[in-house]
């Protein structure tokens, strides 16, 4: 059975500078050629650049490693984004705080019990304002896919 005890669970809130490197390099990766991400000193962020908050969890603050999750049976569910505004530029410094918002589990079609876990993560800029929000599921699947037939 998954632990719901961990529903509700904030992880330590994470500070992330948008980078005007980054964001080129995250647009390269992404293929596009906008020049809103790509030229300037200042360019805007992709929508999902804010993605890349993954590489600034370590530790305590990575909800998978909170919850015990089994990252060779761990896939990406889904992933969702609200802006409350334009999607921030480069030289905006970011707190992202995420919070557990919900367990549940159900068997697989190969067999073995998934797990779904999704965390929304909220994202402040220096003053506390609400610049955006994302929802990712995180799935776990009940063996590894090395076992699977």
């Amino acid at each position: 059975m998954a632990d719901t005890s961990k529903v509700g669970t904030t992880v330590p809130p994470i500070e992330m500078p948008v980078e005007r490197g980054k964001i080129r390099e995250f647009a390269r990766a992404t293929m596009t050629e906008n020049p809103a991400y790509l030229d300037g000193k200042d360019p805007v962020s992709p929508p999902t650049f804010l993605t890349t908050m993954n590489f600034w969890m370590t530790g305590a603050a990575s909800p998978v490693a909170m919850l015990g999750l089994d990252l060779k049976r761990v896939l990406h569910g889904a992933q969702e984004y609200v802006f409350h505004g334009p999607p921030p530029r480069a030289g905006t410094e970011l707190s992202a705080s995420t919070k557990v918002e919900s367990i549940t589990e159900k068997e697989g079609k190969r067999g073995g019990l998934m797990t779904f876990v999704v965390v929304a993560t909220e994202f402040r800029d220096p003053s506390g304002t609400l610049v955006a929000e994302a929802r990712s599921t995180v799935i776990e699947t009940g063996r590894p896919p090395a076992e699977e037939s």
